[in-house]
């Protein structure tokens, strides 16, 4: 009797499983909204905006120039692309596109930026939606493999601090960095030595990368996720420890792909309040920090290269299909 009705709810499940993921996603963005709601009642914002204004022009020049070195090396991911794709497109148009897929991406989602954009300029282009796909793969995997070597030597070092009320304590957290480190050293030594070069993954080819490209890949993505901690330690005018910040960025980078906020709106603030606010850097001080940074790494790109897009869009004379 239980059997036959676990049965039917399961059935059910499966023939409203559309209305139902809807349901939870709206339920959890009204969730989100709401606790952002209390959080904003609860901060000082008086001292908030003190704290922005109190920013000195050298620092907020320095972070601006980290900023756009990040950007550069973003934008080669797409370079390596080339490289793994053997596409023919010139060096700087994939760079282009690589640059304003990034800023579209970290304000509006990989579906938008990383995927939409990208495909919409590289077909434009003349590139097939195959080779886009591998573009973004490993694209994709670059930036991911950067993060999982560096954030696993910060995490194995235990130079992130996690708060007594959180499940997952300090040491989980240094074995995981180690299990980290280790699955990207399979990754290379999988690079180095494996003969299969090649498998098939639900009709799709991917082909392993040689061993220099899986080493310029980490190199590359490690270099721009240590510049973009870089921008909110100058911001915080180096109060905290560098490593300490930088875990804090990585830390919020994950949860902000398991709530899919774009942006990670709100949770980049939470994460760092929670992880650098003290009695000698009081949480206004933290988030006016991370205001500015929203400002200068997310939005001040977006609108540079949103308008690059726009010029792009109109100049590029590519198949009308794409």
């Amino acid at each position: 009797m239980k059997s036959s009705r676990m049965h039917r709810c399961i059935e059910w499940a499966k023939t409203h499983w559309h209305t139902i993921r809807k349901f939870v996603v709206v339920l959890f963005v009204a969730l989100v909204a709401v606790l952002l709601g209390v959080a904003v009642f609860h901060v000082e914002w008086g001292d908030v905006l003190a704290a922005i204004q109190q920013l000195p022009a050298t620092t907020l020049v320095m972070a601006g120039s980290i900023t756009v070195a990040s950007y550069f090396l973003y934008s080669c991911f797409d370079l390596l692309g080339k490289r793994y794709t053997q596409h023919g497109l010139a060096w700087w148009r994939s760079m282009m596109v690589g640059c304003i897929s990034y800023a579209f991406t970290m304000n509006m989602g990989a579906p938008v930026g990383g995927i939409g954009l990208r495909m919409r300029l590289y077909t434009k282009q003349g590139l097939s939606p195959g080779v886009v796909a591998r573009i973004m793969g490993f694209s994709i995997a670059t930036n991911w493999m950067g993060y999982v070597l560096l954030a696993g030597i910060v995490f194995a070092l235990g130079k992130v601090q996690l708060p007594a009320d959180w499940e997952l304590g300090n040491g989980a957290l240094r074995l995981i960095g180690i299990g980290m480190v280790l699955a990207v050293l399979a990754y290379v030594l999988l690079c180095a030595f494996s003969r299969v070069r090649t498998w098939t993954v639900h009709g799709h080819n991917i082909e392993l990368p040689s061993l220099p490209l899986a080493l310029a890949q980490l190199t590359i993505a490690m270099l721009n996720w240590a510049l973009m901690g870089a921008v909110i330690y100058v911001l915080l005018q180096q109060k905290v420890e560098y490593p300490v910040v930088l875990g804090a960025l990585l830390i919020s980078a994950v949860a902000g792909v398991i709530t899919h906020i774009p942006g990670a709106l709100g949770v980049l603030e939470g994460v760092f309040i929670a992880l650098l606010a003290s009695p000698d850097l009081p949480r206004f001080e933290v988030l006016g920090a991370i205001l500015v940074y929203r400002a200068v790494y997310y939005l001040i790109p977006l609108l540079l290269t949103g308008t690059w897009y726009l010029v792009a869009e109109a100049r590029i004379n590519g198949p009308k299909a794409a």
